[in-house]
Parts: C-alpha cells; sequence; structure tokens
C-alpha cells in the first residue's frame, strides 16, 4: 500500500511538473490547479487498489472453493468405501475370511482418515501461529541418517536407491527435532513415491550463510514449471499426481509450514532430470 502510495504522488508531482500555467495565473489558481492534479492521481491510486483488493478477494475465494473441493474429494472416497463395506457386513452378505478382509480394509480407510484430519487440524495450528514447539540445538547429520535408515525399506519395496551425502563434522540447527523429522519423512516420502523403478533419491545436508541446508533431491520426472508455483499448496498434486491416491496432497504444505515456523524457507531448484527441493534452518 505504501508503494501504492508513493506512485500516486509521484504522478501527482508528475502532473503537476506538465501543467502549463499562463504567465498571470495568481497562487490561489495554481493552487487549485496542483489539488485537481493531486485528487486525480490519488483517484487513480484508490481505483487501483480497489481492483486489487477485489482481485485479491476472488483469489482468496477461489482457493477457499479448491480447499473445500480437495477436502471433500480425499473425505468422499474413503467414506464411500466405508459405507459400502459395513453394509456388506451388516446384511450380512460376507462372511469368514472376506469378513476379516473386509474388516481390515475398514482399518486402514479409518486409519488414512485420521491421518487427513489430523495434517489438516497441524496445518491450521501452524498457519494460526499455535506453536509451542521445544526447540533445541539439533545434529542434523544423525537425524539425517536415521531417518534415511528408516525410509530405506520402503524405497526399496519402490526399487528406488535412498541414499545420504553428508559432510564430516558437526551439523547444528536450531529445531524441534520432531518436526524437523516430519519435513524430512514428507520430503523423501514424495521424491520415492515420484521416481521410477531404479531411480534414485538423495539426501544432502551442509552449512549454509546463517544456518544449514538440507536437500532431497530425486532423478524422477521432476515438476513442471506451472506446477511448481503451486507445489507447496495444500492439497495441490499437480497434473502428474491428480490420479494418485497414496497422498491427500498436504506433505509439501506441512513442511513448509514447519520449516517456515522455524525461521526458515523452502524451494524447489531447477533440476534436470528430476526434483531438488531444498530449505534452511537458523544455525542458533
Amino acid at each position: 500500500m505504501k508503494r501504492s502510495l508513493a506512485i500516486a504522488v509521484a504522478a501527482a508531482l508528475a502532473g503537476a511538473a506538465a501543467v502549463t500555467v499562463p504567465h498571470k495565473m495568481g497562487w490561489p489558481q495554481i493552487a487549485l490547479v496542483l489539488l485537481a492534479v493531486t485528487g486525480g492521481a490519488l483517484a487513480a491510486w484508490l481505483a487501483t487498489r480497489l481492483v486489487a483488493e477485489e482481485r485479491s478477494r476472488r483469489d482468496v475465494e477461489a482457493a477457499r472453493r479448491r480447499l473445500v473441493a480437495s477436502v471433500s474429494h480425499d473425505l468422499r472416497t474413503p467414506l464411500a468405501s466405508l459405507r459400502l463395506l459395513v453394509e456388506s457386513i451388516d446384511d450380512g452378505v460376507v462372511t469368514g475370511e472376506t469378513r476379516d478382509r473386509y474388516l481390515g480394509e475398514i482399518r486402514t480407510h479409518v486409519a488414512a482418515l485420521s491421518g487427513l484430519i489430523d495434517d489438516l487440524f497441524e496445518l491450521s495450528r501452524i498457519e494460526a501461529g499455535d506453536i509451542s514447539w521445544t526447540m533445541s540445538q539439533v545434529e542434523l547429520r544423525e537425524l539425517v541418517g536415521d531417518t534415511v535408515a528408516a525410509m530405506r525399506a520402503p524405497a526399496a519395496a519402490r526399487g528406488v536407491a535412498l541414499a545420504a551425502e553428508l559432510p564430516p563434522g558437526e551439523l547444528i540447527a536450531r529445531a524441534n527435532a520432531e518436526k524437523l523429522q516430519r519435513v524430512l519423512f514428507n520430503l523423501i516420502q514424495n521424491a520415492i513415491r515420484h521416481t521410477p523403478a531404479d531411480g534414485s533419491v538423495t539426501v544432502r545436508a551442509r552449512t549454509a550463510a546463517g544456518g544449514v541446508e538440507v536437500e532431497v533431491a530425486d532423478d524422477g520426472k521432476g515438476i513442471s514449471p506451472a506446477d511448481g508455483k503451486r507445489a507447496f499448496d495444500a492439497f495441490y498434486r499437480g497434473e502428474e499426481g491428480a490420479g494418485d491416491e497414496d497422498g491427500a496432497g498436504l506433505g509439501l504444505a506441512i513442511s513448509r509450514a514447519i520449516v517456515e515456523a522455524h525461521g526458515g524457507r523452502i524451494w524447489l531448484e531447477p533440476a534436470t532430470p528430476g526434483t531438488r527441493v531444498l530449505f534452511t534452518l537458523q544455525a542458533s
């Protein structure tokens, strides 16, 4: 807003300078001319602000509609399956091993719904600033190493090689270890999910200006520039993930919220091939 006002004032001054003042015009008339020019510039600025605010309102409303549609989609699918499974059991249509299998599927859907609700609750709390984390000095080499080790089995199940490249010596960041590991899990899971068999995912950590930098890179298909602009938006899967039922599209959004709550930033770095996600944390 300050920038818009400055532009309006500059326009007023430029307009006043461009006015040709008659030789016999007195100061009262000159003042009226200046007021008219200034009033015109301020009116133009106000109109610009109103247009911008209306555009912002429409963007917010569009984002709200997308969010509601996405939440509805991610709730509707498991709820529809649950209804059919419960009705089949309740009607006595299935018995024995089939009934046990249906009960197992019900538990899976309930767990998925619980995870989605927990993620939504956590994301809303972080974005609202409702944070009560305990921050401490975290040794990143150990945390990254443990996280990568824990993710090697699911990576191997998809035929993806997972490795960590870490510098020698200590690599300290001020963070909440549990939340930071959540970010790593989210990024590594996302990379594994979008990396084909025989591909690889590499996690790197290094010192950076005023802190540390962590990178999760894969050699998959990568993210298009259009998708990259919204990759960290809640529920956004992009064209490649439009039919992906493995996740609700909250992993990157939660990761961004956690990193920014730590005072860091997270972004996509150009990569050929694949995808590189980087984030920074403060050293102290």
